[in-house]
Parts: C-alpha cells; structure tokens; sequence
C-alpha cells in the first residue's frame, strides 16, 4: 500500500483562483485532516521590505492578525549580512518565514489546526505586502487520522480522550 496516497490530500497551485489545479488523493473523497499546511514561495518581492527585520516581523504579525489567528509569541532573527528568519507562534499553530533579499525570494510556512481561521486570508496578505509578483503555494492535509473518514475534533477533553487507531 502506498502510505502517501491514502493519507493526503495535496493542492498545488499559482496563487490565482482562477487557475487553481486540485489534486485530491483517496477516490475523490474529500478527507478530513486536523491541519492544513500552506507552503508558500514568494518570488520576485520587493527585496527593500525582505531586507528589513522591522517590516518583515510586522508583515507576518499582521498576516496573523488579517487571519484571526490567536499570537502566543514571536520570535526573528536578522542574518548578517542580509536575511531574516521568524516564527509567530499562533494558538492554531504557526507562521513561518525565511528571507533571501539578495533574490527578491522569501519561503513561508502557514500551518493552522481547526477551521476557525483561514490561512489563504494570510497568504494573500503576505503576497500583497512583500509585493511578490510570482507567489506559489502548496497546500498539505496534516493530520488525515480517521480511518472511517470522520471528522475529528481539533481539541478534546481529557475525559474524551482516546488513542485512535
């Protein structure tokens, strides 16, 4: 059995609607995840925004907020000589970023549990700030763990807990 294609689901695309190319794995069925994943290639920004730690830091704060994501902390570094990585942690999990100016490039991680908020609403944040005229994104299902296709609670009790298997 190949474990890959019966537990993903995986969208790739340009960041354009309109042209969007779905791939769902498992027999067309939709697959219930506890996560979703959004990878995100930022091409050709503006390397002025990607060179500064201060914008970049609020960029992908704001990116959080747009998304009505929940801050718990946020942490950049600043490369010498050019270059920034940084992490908003959010209760929903996390939004990630790496910069390279030097190639008008950054790569971004949007990774959200539940379906409170929406991580495209950051995405397109982010393509918009960084003035990325060729952004791309990857979309992964984390967590697909139901074997009878149910939707599974993002967060249960410890009186509901139980292994699922």
């Amino acid at each position: 059995m190949n474990f890959f294609l019966t537990t993903s689901i995986i969208l790739l695309y340009l960041f354009k609607p309109e042209r969007a190319v779905i791939l769902i794995l498992k027999g067309g069925r939709e697959l219930y995840a506890l996560g979703t994943h959004l990878l995100v290639e930022l091409r050709d920004c503006n390397p002025e925004i990607l060179r500064s730690l201060e914008k970049v830091r609020n960029v992908l704060v704001s990116a959080a907020k747009e998304a009505k994501a929940t801050i718990i902390d946020i942490s950049f570094h600043e490369f010498n000589p050019f270059g920034i990585s940084g992490m908003v942690v959010i209760a929903e999990s996390h939004l990630s970023i790496h910069t390279w100016p030097e190639y008008g490039y950054a790569a971004a991680d949007i990774f959200t549990c539940g379906d409170v908020i929406k991580p495209e609403v950051a995405v397109s944040y982010l393509i918009k700030q960084f003035r990325s005229k060729n952004p791309s994104v990857v979309e992964i299902k984390r967590g697909i763990l139901s074997h009878k296709n149910e939707k599974l609670p993002h967060k249960v009790s410890v009186a509901e807990l139980q292994i699922v298997s």
